[in-house]
């Protein structure tokens, strides 16, 4: 009887350790939203925000760095909840650098019709795969709503892009997104099917 306690303790920590605990937040529109001025203030003090990227090749959990980058997040979290990411295209993939997504245009120019400037945070790194960027122009306050994941250490970015948050989940979904450059370029780009916050309190 104690080892069945035991196994079910286990698999109820594994869960919560999966973002299976985590409470989703309410979408704020029922259809994507491309277009505003500025985005709301939504965060809340003490809670821990996460994202759960669903995308044609499967499921990406983000643990979004709110302490970090509360603007980045901030934007992030209210561009998720209006739908904005849904359809958008992964525009560029490169194998062994990163996988960017973020623009409804698919162009590598689009955005939320805003930009806000960069938050660089003492300690944090792109120094392995997994890492969140914001991406922007040659302006380092152009941050908009584009973002890509390392694919490996890309030191070079560090200090010069907004690091928001990191991948916990399907960093082999990433490694398995078509490519748009490189070897196995040239099939069909793949799709965020959805992005839902979540949140631990």
């Amino acid at each position: 009887m104690g080892v069945r306690v035991l196994l079910l303790s286990l698999l109820i920590l594994l869960g919560a350790c999966r973002g299976e605990s985590m409470k989703p937040l309410p979408y704020l529109s029922e259809t994507p939203v491309r277009s505003f001025k500025a985005p709301e203030a939504l965060l809340e003090p003490g809670k821990d925000y996460y994202a759960r990227i669903r995308t044609t090749k499967g499921d990406i959990l983000l643990d979004l760095l709110e302490k970090e980058a509360p603007n980045t997040v901030n934007s992030f979290v209210f561009l998720g909840l209006h739908r904005f990411f849904e359809g958008v295209e992964w525009h560029r993939v490169i194998p062994g650098f990163v996988a960017q997504t973020g623009d409804p245009t698919g162009t590598g120019r689009g955005g939320p019709g805003y930009t806000f400037g960069l938050e660089i945070a003492p300690g944090l790194a792109f120094d392995r795969e997994g890492m969140v960027g914001m991406a922007r122009t040659q302006d380092p306050n152009s941050n908009g709503s584009q973002f890509f994941i390392t694919l490996a250490p890309t030191p070079h970015l560090t200090g010069q892009y907004t690091l928001f948050a990191k991948v916990v989940e399907g960093m082999e979904v990433v490694r398995r997104l078509t490519p748009t450059e490189g070897p196995g370029a040239g099939g069909e780009r793949d799709k965020i099917l959805s992005v839902e916050i979540l949140v631990k309190e």
